[in-house]
C-alpha cells in the first residue's frame, strides 16, 4: 500500500483502505472540543479588548493586537468548519448550534455555509462539476475559447489583489449576507443568513454603543479582513497547487480526488495550531468525520502520508502564478506556461 501512496498510482483500492484506515479516528474527544473552543474564545476576546485599550495610545499600537485577534478569528472559523462536518462534538445537535454562534463572529451564517461547502467536497476535482464553493478553475482550452474580455475577467479575478484582498472583504463583508447560489434552496439558507445578519447587527451595535463607532470599526474591520484573507489564503493553496488533481467521470472518483487533489501543506508549528491543523487537507477530505485536533494522530501513526502532495509555506507563494489546468500534462499551470503549450 505504501509504495502504491508513494507513486500515486490510480489504483482506487488503495483510498478505500486509507479510508477504512481513517474511520478510527473519527471520535471526537468531548472535552478536548470544549477545551478547544473555550482557549480560542476567549483568546479572541482578549485580544480585541486588547486592541480596544491599546488604540487610545495610538492606531499603529493597537494594530499589535489586531493581528493575533484576527488570527484566533481565523481559528474560530476551523472550529465552525469542523462543526459543520459534525466532527467537533460529533453530535449533530451540539455541532450546528455551536457553529451557528460561532458564525455570528465570523460573519458566516453556518447553514448556508455547511451546505455550500458540502457540494464542496462531494465534487472537488471534478471538472464537470466545478463552481460550488471552490475557486473557479479553468483549463487551457475553455481559456483559449473565451473572448478578450472573457479572458481579462479571468485574469483580474485570479490576481492576488483581488483572490486575497477585494474577494475575502466582498465575501465576508456582503456576499454572506444573502444566500446567493441557493436562493431557490428551501427556507433554511434564507433563515441561517437572516438570522446571523440580524445577531451580527445587534452585537455590533451593542460594541458600538459601549465603545463608540470608530474605535469599533478601527478594530473590528481590520481583524475581518485580515482573517477573511488568511482564510481565503488557506483555502486557495489547498487545491490549487501544480500537482492537484482534475478529471472526469468515470477517471473522477472521491477518493482519488480527496486524497491527490488536496495538499498537506506544511506549516510551522505555531501556524499549524492557529490554523486548525487544515493544512493537512488531504487527510481531512478523505475523511471529513476526523476531529481537527486528531489530524496529527493520523500523520503520527502513518508517516507515509506526509509526503502526499507535501507543500511548504515558502513553496506556496508559487502557487499564485498557476491559474489554468492542463488537461493534457494534468497540471495547474501559469498562464505564461499556456501561452507555450500546443
Amino acid at each position: 500500500m505504501n509504495a502504491t501512496i508513494a507513486t500515486g498510482a490510480k489504483t482506487g483500492d488503495t483510498e478505500k483502505a486509507w479510508l477504512k484506515i481513517l474511520s478510527a479516528y473519527r471520535e471526537p474527544h468531548v472535552g478536548r472540543s470544549v477545551f478547544e473552543l473555550v482557549v480560542t474564545v476567549l483568546a479572541f476576546v482578549l485580544f480585541w479588548a486588547a486592541a480596544w485599550i491599546a488604540i487610545d495610545f495610538g492606531y499603529w499600537f493597537g494594530m499589535i493586537f489586531v493581528i493575533p485577534a484576527a488570527g484566533f478569528l481565523l481559528r474560530l472559523f476551523m472550529l465552525q468548519h469542523d462543526c459543520g462536518h459534525g466532527s467537533f462534538f460529533g453530535r449533530r445537535r451540539f455541532d450546528d448550534w455551536t457553529g451557528r454562534a460561532i458564525g455570528v463572529l465570523t460573519l458566516t451564517p453556518y447553514d448556508y455555509w455547511r451546505r455550500a461547502h458540502a457540494e464542496h467536497h462531494a465534487s472537488a476535482g471534478n471538472l464537470n462539476e466545478r463552481g460550488v464553493g471552490d475557486i473557479t478553475t479553468l483549463t487551457v482550452a475553455e481559456y483559449r475559447a473565451l473572448p478578450g474580455r472573457g479572458k481579462l475577467s479571468y485574469r483580474l479575478y485570479r490576481n492576488p489583489l483581488v483572490m486575497f484582498g477585494i474577494g475575502p472583504a466582498w465575501l465576508f463583508l456582503f456576499k454572506q449576507r444573502l444566500p446567493f447560489g441557493m436562493m431557490r434552496s428551501g427556507a433554511l439558507p434564507w433563515i441561517s443568513t437572516m438570522a446571523t445578519n440580524a445577531l451580527v447587527a445587534a452585537l455590533a451595535l451593542l460594541l458600538i454603543w459601549g465603545i463608540g463607532t470608530v474605535p469599533f470599526l478601527l478594530i473590528h474591520l481590520p481583524i475581518v479582513l485580515l482573517a477573511g484573507s488568511a482564510g481565503v489564503w488557506l483555502f486557495y493553496v489547498q487545491h490549487q497547487f501544480e500537482d492537484t488533481h482534475w478529471s472526469i467521470p468515470p477517471e473522477w472518483t472521491f477518493q482519488y480526488a480527496a486524497m491527490h487533489g488536496s495538499s498537506h501543506y506544511d506549516l510551522p508549528l505555531p501556524l499549524r495550531w492557529i490554523t486548525g491543523n487544515i493544512g493537512m487537507h488531504h487527510i481531512h477530505h478523505l475523511s471529513s468525520r476526523v476531529p481537527f485536533y486528531r489530524l496529527p494522530e493520523v500523520l503520527r501513526d502513518y508517516p507515509e502520508l506526509a509526503s502526499l502532495g507535501r507543500i511548504t509555506l515558502k513553496e506556496s507563494l508559487s502557487c499564485v502564478k498557476l491559474i489554468l489546468w492542463d488537461e493534457a500534462s494534468h497540471r495547474l499551470v501559469s498562464l505564461r506556461e499556456a501561452k507555450s503549450l500546443p
